[in-house]
């Protein structure tokens, strides 16, 4: 038996799957879920091994639930989000449903995944580093914290360091550990408000307080919580163009 997963907050939108999924009884509904906060329980106790996800969702996105699972099952969305947007996530291999769809469009959806029964972590990947481009994905950074959902604004973060295979993200109340690179914030955060300043650092220009010299033509940037940041010789230039000097 196939083990699916309904995640949308439309209970006419669920009931829809529900019905057009009674043309393969071999896929088992074990779960229906009302927003990402569930969607992500589900997955971790059902272990489902397809989803049907919706994008704009009450608390967290489709996207944002979709960083945050550890063991990915494949993923249909179903969705109203704009068609020239998602188009851009068909590269990915994960198909998607804009709403309203006929039962002859999720059929073929369902069976194109039945053909192949697997979802790479590669096309999970660049999936979620197109959702980056999204503006509701780029002003803020959702995070798990012994299982639960904790979302940061942008502009909380005084600055990001590289931590091996994940960063850390720090805020006035503490750090916390994302798994996720470097470049991918980079390419996610606004230029006019984060720069990267060493290849182990992302500041928080509006942070800044000064800049003081350090060895080797290095320079620290010293914060307004007291905190101090390495800044490269590469990077200087670019921290002095991000503050208008």
């Amino acid at each position: 038996m196939i083990k699916a997963v309904i995640i949308d907050d439309e209970p006419l939108a669920r009931e829809v799957v529900k019905e057009y999924l009674l043309n393969f009884p071999q896929i088992q509904v074990v779960q229906e879920c009302n927003d990402g906060f569930e969607g992500l329980k589900a997955i971790q106790q059902q272990q489902p091994d397809i989803i049907f996800l919706d994008i704009q969702m009450p608390k967290i996105t489709g996207f944002e639930m979709l960083e945050l699972v550890e063991n990915m099952p494949a993923v249909i969305f179903t969705t109203a989000f704009e068609e020239h947007a998602i188009r851009a996530f068909e590269v990915h291999a994960v198909d998607y449903l804009l709403k309203p769809f006929s039962s002859e469009r999720f059929d073929k959806a369902v069976q194109k995944w039945l053909d192949q029964y697997q979802v790479t972590p590669a096309s999970t990947a660049a999936l979620l580093e197109t959702a980056a481009a999204n503006p509701v994905q780029s002003n803020r950074v959702v995070i798990k914290i012994n299982g639960k959902i904790k979302i940061i604004p942008v502009q909380d973060i005084h600055y990001i360091e590289a931590a091996d295979d994940y960063v850390k993200i720090f805020t006035q109340e503490g750090s916390f550990l994302k798994n996720k690179t470097m470049s991918f914030f980079e390419k996610m955060l606004d230029p006019q408000q984060f720069t990267r300043v060493h290849r182990s650092y992302i500041l928080n220009v509006n942070q800044v307080t000064r800049i003081d010299p350090y060895e080797k033509e290095n320079h620290l940037a010293i914060l307004r919580s007291g905190a101090k940041v390495l800044v490269s010789k590469t990077g200087y230039p670019r921290l002095k163009s991000a503050l208008g000097l």
